[in-house]
């Protein structure tokens, strides 16, 4: 990661896995190891350009490593390092605090069959 001064360790937590997709890649990574089509698919709305660009940052961080096996046609899967598994109950947390919320507020959620937030 390049160096950048942080006011505290909160600061330097959300800079790595903020923003609007990358909890959802991390989710879509939970149990298994990932080829590039199938989180695409299990996150719909994102496009090609930005999965590839979270996947990047989260694996230059070091959260997600890239498999890339010596085949042809190449191929490549995606999976949680020791670290970004160590994320993987803060994401729960978020996902029943937001299950909580939405019933709280009355806030109805969509689910497809395929939508990656139904899979727990």
């Amino acid at each position: 990661m390049e160096s950048k001064k942080y006011n505290c360790f909160f600061q330097l937590a959300t800079d790595i896995i903020g923003g609007k997709w990358k909890g959802m890649v991390l989710w879509a990574l939970k149990k298994d190891v990932r080829r590039n089509g199938e989180l695409k698919r299990l996150i719909p709305n994102i496009s090609q350009k930005m999965l590839t660009q979270q996947l990047r940052e989260l694996e230059e961080a070091r959260i997600v490593e890239r498999i890339v096996y010596p085949v042809i046609p190449p191929k490549v899967e995606y999976k949680l390092t020791s670290a970004g598994e160590k994320l993987i109950p803060i994401l729960y947390d978020l996902h029943d605090w937001g299950k909580e919320y939405a019933k709280n507020n009355e806030i109805g959620i969509k689910f497809s069959e395929d939508a990656h937030c139904v899979i727990d």
